[in-house]
């Protein structure tokens, strides 16, 4: 199962759409959680693109409904333990999606370097989306062949 992130579904609802999601992930192991659901949401600026997004947002399975205190805590541990590595983590919130998915034994399926950081100190399951529309970085020449 994977829980898609707020930095893939903007992927999806760009316009155009810059990924197929279908093409990385059956649809039916698809599932979202409400910090996720609040981030899509809140980026909507017309009326008819939210309401079509919220029916879809609302229509995918949903973990840790309701959120209780012990996410939160897990959360907090998580950005702690990341400092404490030395990785900076810029949103609370990816943590507590982090949370969410550890907790549930998903994959968070993302465009965002804090899962990066995140699973390096927890058991995080992660998969960045394929880089669409942007040209993919050119391996470097083995070390015996560059010039000085």
């Amino acid at each position: 199962m994977v829980l898609v992130d707020t930095s893939a579904w903007i992927e999806v609802f760009r316009r155009p759409s810059r990924l197929a999601l279908e093409s990385v992930v059956d649809f039916d192991d698809i599932v979202t959680c409400l910090p996720v659901v609040q981030e899509v949401l809140q980026g909507f600026t017309t009326e008819p693109a939210f309401r079509t997004a919220r029916s879809a947002m609302l229509a995918l399975p949903i973990v840790e409904s309701p959120l209780g205190t012990e996410v939160f805590e897990e959360a907090v541990d998580l950005y702690r333990r990341a400092r404490r590595a030395g990785l900076t983590i810029r949103s609370g919130v990816d943590c507590l999606i982090a949370a969410c998915a550890i907790r549930h034994d998903l994959t968070v399926l993302h465009d965002d370097r804090d899962y990066g950081a995140i699973a390096k100190v927890s058991a995080l399951q992660q998969r960045q989306i394929p880089r669409l529309g942007k040209r993919p970085a050119q391996p470097s020449p083995p070390a015996e062949t560059r010039r000085g």
